[in-house]
């Protein structure tokens, strides 16, 4: 083994959280920090992970912010590369991007569904394609795709999102199907439910006074569920995993 072989097999792991936000992406991005992973964590605006990267060095963790979009091949190439190259090797990529949007159908334009079919989908499959590649030469690596209920049923107006949702889910099956016996955990999480996010907060409040009963999801606490795919043995992994609050009608 030369000596550059050696120092980059002395790197951190790296966890890369692509669609970083403030709520189950910054969860995300704290749990594999506390476990000695480096958090690598992408916004398409830098600025906005400032917060984060503030948290997570608090907490006496490692993090890299990187701006990028993920829908833009040559971003997502180079975004990779870089980490590879620069801050360690990747053995886990979580694809967090939402793109929860409603329309009705007669509004629904192409740009707005095709939007929201780049940001839910397509990104996912660029950033899967690529993590995909560099775990492959080391046999090893975990790749989670963060679904929703729109991924296994279509509602009215979601039309776009449910739409994009789908193809998120058929690609974790088609990747898990190929790299699973190349030891590489694909996996799926379905987040049935709202999330204790601002958004639900200030425009749901009626949904969000549920907190204080344990009504809507806690973001740390899916994350556990993140680490908990990750570290499952080989011989027992989970393709699909839906959590909800226990009061959330299914």
């Amino acid at each position: 083994m030369s000596a550059d072989q050696k120092k980059a097999d002395e790197r951190s792991p790296v966890a890369l959280v692509v669609g970083a936000g403030d709520a189950l992406g910054s969860a995300i991005a704290k749990r594999f920090a506390r476990e000695g992973f480096t958090a690598c964590v992408v916004r398409r605006s830098e600025d906005k992970l400032q917060p984060l990267v503030d948290d997570i060095k608090a907490a006496g963790g490692k993090v890299v912010a990187i701006g990028a979009d993920a829908r833009k091949e040559d971003q997502v190439v180079e975004l990779v590369d870089r980490i590879e190259r620069d801050i360690g090797p990747i053995e886990v990529m979580v694809f967090n991007i939402g793109a929860n949007v409603q329309f009705d159908i007669v509004e629904t334009t192409a740009q707005k569904y095709y939007k929201v079919w780049e940001m839910a989908c397509f990104a996912g499959f660029l950033s899967g394609r690529e993590t995909a590649r560099v775990m492959k030469s080391r046999k090893r690596g975990t790749i989670l795709f963060t679904g929703a209920t729109a991924a296994v049923r279509g509602a009215r107006g979601f039309a776009a999102f449910s739409g994009a949702k789908h193809g998120l889910r058929a690609l974790a099956q088609s990747m898990a199907r190929e790299l699973g016996p190349q030891n590489i955990h694909v996996a799926h999480i379905v987040i049935d439910g709202a999330i204790d996010t601002d958004f639900i907060r200030d425009r749901f409040p009626e949904r969000y006074a549920l907190k204080d009963v344990d009504g809507i999801l806690n973001p740390d606490h899916i994350a556990e569920t993140y680490w908990f795919l990750h570290t499952q043995k080989r011989t027992a992994w989970t393709f699909e995993l839906d959590v909800r609050p226990y009061m959330e009608p299914w």
